[in-house]
């Protein structure tokens, strides 16, 4: 059924006269009833003159109608006069309505372009066909992520999603052999001898590339609070991180996190494995299994947890400087990784906190980095 044709609205003028003329009344009663000269109201009868906030107040009174009546007379007919909307505003609105569009603008994730090519790039950063297809805006669900503390997909964050996606973007890029669980189980010990000092950190990612495991640095988008990622690109894993906390004990434990969702398959069946944040209480009850095995293996990696255990007993609440770096040294390990991992046992998160000195500027070097200040070059 055709839509009806709504007619635009006329000028104000046009209902005063029609008015004037079923009342009897002329334009100089008009203009005597409002206190003003025949000329002064001349404009607005012909339709060249608007119909103010105070007049509109005048005319309600001098017709026994509420003010409001002329206001929305004038409002409705200068809104038909404006120009067209630009379709831009709705496609513009929908999309920052779910992401940072914003943002991905800034950081050269997708152009600042016209709104036809907004929908296009939206979709083929999120490798979709359809809007109707990106979960968040559209039907499609998230169905391969979760939240840092459940196991439901559902509860991802837009931001996530689309960080995600980036990881994934810049990983795909990598040339890297096929994946070896045997290699990457055998290198873990070399990788860990990389932690002692932070300028050897720069050859971490090129001894996991070399076990088939890419390795994107992606710096993580405002409020996402993401630590890092596995994800499974063609059946080929990738690790992302953030460096989130820019501190080494966290990098190591997040690195060794994600190393066994590679190692155990985790989400290899659903593209990608929970992005993680890592918090405090990693040990907390209500963490997926793997997520807790993930913790568990991360933690003994960085200290081997029955040296730690009893390191702690027997110096108890009296751990100085020269304890640390001492035992340290017996771990074979950094004594910024030691301090982390005390700290988190003791809950004295400001404690020897000298020794938690960046270290992202150690891996920037790193290809496959996309973020502070620097975009890697990725075509949609």
């Amino acid at each position: 059924m055709p839509r009806p044709t709504i007619s635009p609205p006329e000028h104000p003028g046009t209902f005063i006269q029609e008015e004037l003329d079923a009342r009897g009344w002329t334009q100089a009663d008009l203009a005597y009833i409002l206190g003003m000269s025949p000329q002064q109201l001349n404009p607005l009868l012909n339709g060249k003159g608007n119909i103010t906030p105070e007049l509109a107040a005048q005319l309600g009174e001098a017709f026994d109608v509420p003010a409001e009546f002329f206001a929305n007379l004038q409002k409705l007919y200068d809104l038909h006069r404006v120009k067209p909307v630009d379709p831009g505003v709705r496609a513009r609105a929908s999309w920052t309505a779910h992401f940072p569009v914003r943002e991905m603008i800034r950081r050269g994730w997708i152009e600042e372009t016209e709104p036809a090519l907004l929908d296009l790039q939206m979709i083929r950063f999120f490798g979709k066909n359809r809007v109707e297809d990106v979960p968040f805006i559209g039907s499609g669900e998230v169905v391969a992520h979760a939240a840092k503390k459940s196991s439901a997909y559902q509860n991802t964050t837009a931001e996530q999603f689309v960080w995600l996606h980036r990881v994934m973007q810049v990983a795909a890029t990598e040339d890297a052999p096929v994946y070896s669980e045997s290699a990457l189980r055998g290198h873990l010990s070399m990788l860990r001898s990389h932690f002692m000092d932070k300028d050897d950190l720069i050859r971490v990612p090129e001894i996991l590339r070399k076990c088939g495991v890419r390795f994107a640095l992606v710096e993580a988008l405002p409020a996402s609070k993401i630590d890092g990622v596995c994800v499974w690109i063609d059946g080929q894993p990738a690790i992302g991180m953030t460096t989130r906390l820019d501190r080494l004990d966290n990098f190591a434990f997040v690195l060794r996190h994600e190393i066994s969702h590679v190692l155990h398959g985790d989400g290899r069946d659903e593209t990608f494995a929970p992005v993680d944040e890592i918090g405090v209480d990693f040990e907390a009850a209500d963490i997926p299994p793997e997520e807790l095995r993930a913790n568990g293996e991360a933690a003994n990696f960085c200290v081997p947890r029955s040296q730690l255990d009893s390191f702690i007993a027997r110096k108890g609440q009296f751990i100085s400087e020269k304890d640390v770096l001492a035992f340290a040294a017996r771990a074979e390990i950094h004594p910024a990784i030691v301090i982390g991992q005390i700290q988190h046992k003791t809950k004295k998160y400001n404690w020897l906190r000298k020794y938690q000195t960046g270290i992202r500027n150690y891996l920037l070097d790193w290809k496959y980095t996309d973020g502070w200040g620097h975009q890697f070059p990725v075509s949609l």
